[in-house]
Parts: C-alpha cells; sequence; structure tokens
C-alpha cells in the first residue's frame, strides 16, 4: 500500500517511533511539530493522511482540526493521552476519523493508519457507484454525497458509513456489521467511535433538511430513515 502520511507532534521522540514504523510499513512521511506547521504542510501538498497529536502547543490539534475541516476532508487519525476521553470525543465530533491513545503500539497505529487508506480508496471502487434513497444520493466515485440536491461534506469514515447504511437501507445493521464495514475485521473500534461519526452524519443532513437520516432500532441498531426533505 502506497500513501503519503502526515505526522503531527511536538515530541521528537513519538515523531522518530511513528516515522520509524511508517515508511517501514511502505509509506511515505512528512513531520510538522506544531500546528501552524501541519497547516503549511496540508496547503503545500495535501496527504493522504493525517497523525494528529491534540496536545500540541499553541495550536492544539482541535484546533487544527477545525480549520482543516473548513476546506479538506482529509482523513485524520488523532493521538491522545488517555486520560483525555473528552478530547477524543470532541476531535471525532470536528471530523477525525480515528484515535489511538498514548502510550500506544506502533504495530496498532500502521494498522489504523492502513484501514482508513483502505476504505478511503475503497469508496472509490464501490460496484453500485451510485446510490440514491429518499432525497439522499451518495456517488462513490466522485466521494460526493447530496441531499436534495445540497452537497454534504463528509469524512471518510462518516462517507463509508452511511453509504455502507444506504446500500441496505431497509436492513437493520449492528453496531459490530458496521464496524466491520467501515473499519474491517479484527480492528477494536469502541462504541463511542461509531456514535460520534452517527451524529456528525446526522447533524450535517438535518442542517440540510433531512431530520430523519439514521434510524436507532433500540437493542438492535441501526437503518435508513425515509431522508426525504422537510
Amino acid at each position: 500500500m502506497s500513501g503519503h502520511i502526515l505526522i503531527v507532534d511536538d515530541d521528537p521522540n513519538i515523531l522518530e517511533v511513528i516515522g520509524f514504523a511508517v515508511e517501514k510499513s511502505g509509506l511515505a512521511i512528512e513531520f510538522a511539530e506544531d500546528g501552524k506547521a501541519a497547516l503549511a504542510a496540508v496547503s503545500a501538498r495535501t496527504p493522504d493522511l493525517i497523525v494528529l497529536d491534540i496536545g500540541l502547543p499553541e495550536m492544539d490539534g482541535l484546533e487544527v482540526c477545525r480549520e482543516l475541516r473548513k476546506s479538506s476532508d482529509v482523513p485524520i487519525l488523532f493521538l491522545t493521552a488517555r486520560d483525555d476521553e473528552i478530547d477524543r470525543i470532541v476531535g471525532l465530533e470536528l471530523g477525525g476519523d480515528d484515535y489511538v491513545t498514548k502510550p500506544f503500539s506502533p504495530r496498532e497505529l500502521v494498522a489504523r493508519i492502513k484501514a482508513i487508506l483502505k476504505r478511503t480508496r475503497v469508496v472509490a471502487k464501490v460496484d453500485n457507484n451510485v446510490l440514491s434513497h429518499g432525497d439522499l444520493m451518495m456517488d462513490a466515485d466522485q466521494h460526493i454525497c447530496t441531499f436534495s440536491g445540497q452537497h454534504i461534506g463528509l469524512t471518510a469514515s462518516e462517507f463509508t458509513l452511511l453509504n455502507t447504511l444506504v446500500a441496505r437501507p431497509d436492513r437493520v445493521m449492528s453496531r459490530q456489521s458496521i464496524v466491520d464495514a467501515v473499519y474491517g475485521h479484527n480492528v477494536h473500534v469502541s462504541n463511542r467511535t461509531i456514535d460520534s461519526h452517527i451524529r456528525n452524519i446526522r447533524a450535517k443532513l438535518d442542517q440540510a433538511g433531512c431530520a430523519d437520516s439514521i434510524v436507532t432500532v433500540h437493542g438492535v441498531g441501526l437503518r435508513m430513515g425515509a431522508c426525504r426533505k422537510t
């Protein structure tokens, strides 16, 4: 697997450890030691994925994510301290794709990077490239989601999750089957991560006039709502 990864952390030791593991896996790397340098690096060349530490000085990782999401849907994998649960949830709600807590296993980090890259690229290889349900349309080739003609900006994880549900609009899917579809098998992802992505999708569609996008069937899972303009 090829790809260009931007690693953002103010700790030189962590940069060295991540850089070695990521480069060893066959991916190209670039470093930034603070938020401003990260934004400048993305402006110069958009990476395939950003590994972004939340605890950066001056401009923290959450603020970097806010700035990036104004104009980019580049996948973001957050690095967080073990006790920063609130920051992890906020990071996902801002549009992060996943997170790894410190201290972390370099092997796990690389596995999560590859999982994100894989689903980002699989989106463009779905056999049924254009899906529609109600007033919702999803074009996998162009990574475009629209509701009643209005563009909906989704991250790679959000797009894959919603695309998975839209492909089976009448089926109730368990959270585990959604995790397997979005992240692949043998990758542990907490329910809070999935819940954060679902909240983001619902909020974005609700803002466009779709108040019943994803329906929770308590004790079973999730399915698509009618997705009609209100």
